[in-house]
């Protein structure tokens, strides 16, 4: 079922007709690369697909099998099969981000030689999982998420080749392929994998299609240890900035069904209570607070109420950046010259000796509370950074986004033509 030649490819333009990299592979200029792209893409398929185009010698390794003493050997015996017959040796490093830093570190001076064409897949990001070194002698193709319709085909294609086989029941139709196809979330190797077992479960008795699109149980949403973990929580912490309860709670729904941990979850809360709600409403610290203590009290399943309590409520509150942009502010100084090392003033220092009281430290202090409501005259930053603001004024910034006034202003129109007595909108007749 796995394609054989270029034309075959579902839902990649990379080597489609106009690709870029069909370009590369059909002028037999096959540099080293590293396809990054989400689960069952298609990357192993195209590795094999070069190779069988180019005639190369294809040879796959993996991380866990794979140390560098038997790296050195197939390298040894590529730069041979080259010497010899001139044909060139293919290796395919999938989940190549699980090599370490010293296997990775081997392919250097193969590939820079042209000894051998690597060709790595990975799931995550190369720029954080690929050595640089490495990553410089090769060129990183991004594949895209196959679409319903590609995994359709790609499913269409294998019932075809399942028929010489196996004779599948009516209920394995083309309203089951479709299904299936929005199922697998793009991934081509998992909508297989169902079609496969779906022919199983059709064969027993009193099926119905009904029953067997229930059976199958739908695998996670992402991998919590890939960029989909990171993406997805980005977007609830935006969403609830953006005090967009709906869409919050869908990428909370989307952690909780793939198994993330609650406790991650409520720690993002507590610093959203913070960051982007802070002065607006102090009660939300506490209550996220409460909710990652009720987390891990309660546990999943129950703590998602807990979660989805908490959620709501930051999207629902006021915002306010003030306190965090005010600390920024004073991070941010820190970085000009001189002013991290500015000598505390001496009527704050602590003096806890003699000493140090005989020298003058916290001299002349004046104890706020023995003073009518707490005020006193009295300087408290070093003498250089005088008068100078961390703490802004304002809750939020002061862009305004183009966007949003034309909305309003239809809106505002709309709202005149319905009342023509409110007479002028803004001043404009």
């Amino acid at each position: 079922m796995r394609p054989r030649a270029l034309d075959e490819v579902c839902g990649q333009e990379l080597v489609g007709p106009d690709g870029v990299l069909r370009g590369l592979i059909e002028q037999d200029r096959v540099p080293s690369m590293i396809l990054w792209g989400g689960a069952g893409t298609g990357k192993t398929t195209i590795a094999r697909v070069i190779a069988n185009t180019t005639g190369s010698r294809f040879v796959e390794i993996n991380s866990t099998s794979s140390g560098v003493a038997e790296c050195k050997k197939l390298f040894a015996e590529a730069k041979a099969e080259l010497g010899l017959t001139g044909r060139k040796t293919i290796i395919f490093c999938d989940e190549i981000h699980r090599f370490s830093k010293s296997q990775q570190d081997v392919f250097l001076g193969p590939v820079e030689a042209g000894h051998v064409t690597l060709i790595g897949a990975t799931t995550e990001n190369p720029s954080f999982k690929v050595q640089n070194a490495l990553l410089s002698r090769c060129r990183t193709f991004t594949l895209q998420k196959l679409t319903d319709n590609d995994i359709s085909t790609i499913l269409h294609r294998a019932l075809e080749a399942m028929r010489e086989n196996c004779n599948p029941t009516s209920l394995v139709s083309s309203e089951l392929i479709t299904y299936l196809a929005a199922f697998a979330d793009g991934d081509a190797r998992t909508s297989l994998n169902l079609l496969e077992l779906a022919m199983e479960l059709s064969r027993r008795k009193g099926m119905t299609l009904d029953t067997l699109k229930q059976s199958l149980t739908k695998t996670l949403v992402y991998d919590r240890a890939g960029d989909q973990h990171y993406d997805t929580i980005s977007a609830f912490h935006k969403s609830v900035r953006g005090s967009d309860p709906d869409a919050a709670l869908y990428y909370l729904a989307r952690m909780i069904q793939s198994g993330e941990d609650a406790l991650y979850i409520a720690r993002r809360m507590i610093v959203i209570a913070s960051e982007d709600i802070g002065l607006a409403d102090n009660s939300m610290l506490p209550l996220a607070t409460a909710a990652y203590t009720a987390a891990e009290k309660v546990g999943l399943p129950e703590a998602r109420i807990n979660l989805a309590h908490c959620t709501v409520a930051l999207c629902l509150a006021p915002k306010s950046t003030k306190a965090y942009r005010g600390l920024g502010n004073a991070m941010r100084a820190l970085q000009e010259p001189g002013i991290a090392g500015l000598p505390v003033p001496i009527n704050l220092r602590n003096a806890p000796t003699r000493l140090m009281k005989e020298l003058g430290y916290g001299k002349e202090y004046k104890y706020n509370p023995d003073y009518v409501d707490g005020k006193v005259k009295q300087d408290y930053l070093p003498d250089k950074l005088m008068g100078r603001k961390f703490l802004e004024d304002r809750d939020l910034g002061t862009e305004i986004d183009p966007e949003v006034e034309s909305v309003q202003a239809g809106q505002e129109g709309e709202e005149c033509d319905l009342d023509p007595e409110r007479g002028h909108v803004n001043g404009v007749g």
